[in-house]
């Protein structure tokens, strides 16, 4: 179902951008980047957090790491990770495909200013073997982005989340 709703995301919202699936596993930064043939940082990681009473996507590259004083100081709450469960349960989507196109449920998304270093990013696609090509601005403006700064960015040979 998950790829199936990012397929059509695309094809109402940006026919234009082909969803991309490769035989290899890209369920981790690391072995997105491997699969796709990128640097880590260009892998645009979607982490699902609770804050207070509500869940939000943040958007990130793949190297960067949320910065949890940050995200409280944005949203006025301490964030916490979903658990595995609630995260296909809300997002649709399985951990290693999670993305911010084809949500089951609407969900506020916020893109980190990581991302902007890049002309183009590879975010998940639904899957753990699908992704798309896409710059950060474009992806931003699909999704009704909003442009946030909750991230430490590490150096680029440090290893990704």
């Amino acid at each position: 179902m998950s790829l199936e709703s990012v397929r059509a995301f695309f094809a109402e919202k940006a026919p234009d951008i082909a969803v991309i699936e490769s035989d290899k596993s890209s369920a981790t930064v690391a072995l997105a980047a491997e699969a796709h043939g990128v640097e880590p940082a260009r892998i645009a990681k979607t982490l699902s957090l609770r804050v207070s009473d509500r869940v939000v996507l943040i958007v990130a590259a793949g190297t960067a790491r949320m910065d949890n004083k940050k995200v409280k100081a944005l949203f006025g709450a301490k964030p916490k990770m979903l658990g595995v469960d609630e995260v296909a349960e809300i997002t649709g989507h399985e951990v290693g495909g999670v993305c911010p196109f084809g949500l089951k449920t609407s969900l506020p998304v916020y893109c980190d200013v990581s991302l902007k270093a890049f002309d183009e990013v590879v975010p998940a696609a639904g899957s753990i073997n699908s992704a798309v090509r896409i710059s950060p601005a474009r992806m931003a403006e699909l999704v009704a982005g909003e442009w946030v700064d909750v991230c430490q960015t590490l150096p680029v040979s440090a290893p990704a989340d």
